[in-house]
């Protein structure tokens, strides 16, 4: 009955969180006149993708009243934080140096856009669900007085260029026009003019290709060098380490079971040392073994995803995942696992009182052990976990989603090696309480790579293709 229970419940999660994604997204089919809202979304320096702030953080015009776009759960993840600009871009409606809004800026806000310039900020807006990015301005060396003084200039009108076919958006190009700038030297005051202009061409292109036009970089031989050569690092990785594993169990493992298993007179005279000492506590049951299990299967990465800064409706979705999700199924899964399970059979006794565990040295304690086991694992994915960061928080777009899940293969393959490793380990340093360090720290390993990838990279496809 359980079991039956939670099939059903794993049935209706599925048609339910599928109904969703289907009703969230738009046709995107447009007729003349039709407005398009143009969303302003992130700002922050070029050279540092992983530090973004929000548009309106900078002190540009903004419209009467600032909406904010309902965004998906993709987005949310993405860390989109999409609002109405002062743009009006109607579909099929041309524009020539339209003014947005007129502003006089104060010091202060002249010293902010500045600042802003020398660090070469760059903003990101999306048009139809359609990326496009633009420098704030420019730094440029002026002859004075015989020497060189630095001039900073803040670019103020903007122009659009889109393509078309039908009635659907297919590309959208922004350029800044390095004729209209506004001079931030001096700490005074400024009036500022935002202008803009539009234009509209046709193409033949399809709309179901549209955002191949962001794929081109991927298509590049020395972008696909760079991940494929972390690939070989990642195998090279792999093999080293079940090169050692195997060391251990030619040399080690199979010389002892070879010897007690030829003398076993031998055996029972001999005093017993190291993982050998322990045979009848290994196999006992862990303390707390019930929130062992449930921490296992119910998983750790929701909780990992809440470290992240959503907002509160996102982390109530996240929540609302967890309890009316994951908690349900962890309870009939449970149900169903007492009632059709049967006894652990050791494969040795287990003794009536466990055995007193030595003292150990600094380095076999948790924390040390979990630095050094998350050294390999982070060797594996550091290449791919940099463009995925830098695709979320910054101004690339990631679309080798191939060789993504090559590198999550090795990443499972590594995380499985370095844990039986370790585990090896504490068992020769006669610590039997193994179950909690280990199993568990195996599983937030998984877990929480399982949760970064399938997530993200999940979000930022379907970011792209909504």
């Amino acid at each position: 009955m359980a079991e039956c229970s939670a099939i059903c419940l794993v049935a209706f999660l599925i048609m339910f969180c599928a109904s969703q994604v289907r009703s969230a997204g738009s046709n995107h089919q447009y007729k003349a006149g039709d407005t398009i809202p143009l969303y302003a979304n992130k700002a922050g320096p070029f050279h540092n993708p992983s530090e973004t702030y929000a548009y309106n953080d900078l002190p540009y015009c903004s419209p009467g009243q600032v909406e904010q776009k309902k965004e998906s759960l993709g987005e949310v993840l993405n860390g989109y934080r999409l609002v109405s600009t002062a743009y009006k871009l109607d579909f099929l409606v041309e524009k020539e140096s339209e003014v947005a809004c007129k502003k006089k800026l104060t010091k202060e806000e002249v010293s902010q856009f500045r600042a802003a310039v020398v660090r070469d900020y760059y903003f990101q807006m999306y048009y139809d669900d359609l990326p496009i990015w633009a420098f704030i301005g420019k730094v440029e060396d002026k002859h004075y007085n015989g020497g060189i003084v630095e001039q900073y200039h803040l670019f103020t009108h903007l122009e659009f260029e889109i393509l078309y076919n039908k009635g659907h958006v297919i590309e959208i190009t922004l350029r800044t026009n390095p004729n209209s700038m506004v001079d931030l030297t001096e700490d005074e005051e400024v009036d500022v003019e935002f202008t803009y202009t539009v234009r509209w061409k046709e193409t033949d292109n399809l709309f179901e290709k549209r955002i191949d036009k962001y794929l081109w970089s991927s298509t590049l031989p020395h972008y696909r060098r760079v991940h494929w050569f972390a690939v070989m690092n990642s195998c090279l990785t792999v093999l080293i380490v079940l090169g050692c594993l195997l060391t251990f169990y030619v040399r080690v493992l199979e010389k002892d079971i070879n010897k007690y298993a030829s003398d076993e007179e031998l055996f029972d005279n001999q005093e017993e040392r190291g993982w050998k000492s322990i045979h009848g506590d290994v196999f006992r049951y862990p303390k707390h073994k019930s929130l062992f299990a449930a921490a296992i299967g119910s998983g750790t990465q929701l909780f990992v995803l809440v470290n992240a800064a959503l907002p509160l409706g996102a982390i109530l979705l996240l929540l609302s995942i967890w309890l009316f999700g994951a908690s349900p199924l962890l309870l009939f899964g449970g149900i169903a696992g007492r009632n059709s399970g049967s006894d652990l059979q050791a494969p040795c006794r287990t003794t009536k009182c466990p055995r007193e565990i030595p003292p150990l040295r600094w380095y076999r304690g948790t924390l040390p052990q979990m630095a050094v086991a998350g050294i390999l694992p982070f060797g594996v994915i550091y290449v791919e976990t940099y463009y995925l960061l830098a695709s979320i928080w910054g101004h690339r777009i990631y679309t080798i989603y191939g060789i993504l899940l090559i590198v999550f293969i090795i990443l499972i393959i590594i995380t499985v090696f370095v844990t039986v490793a370790l585990t090896y380990f504490q068992l020769a340093a006669e610590d039997h309480e193994w179950w909690w360090r280990y199993s568990l720290l195996a599983c937030v390993f998984c877990l929480h790579y399982v949760g970064f990838f399938k997530v993200w990279s999940t979000s930022i496809l379907y970011s792209q293709l909504s």
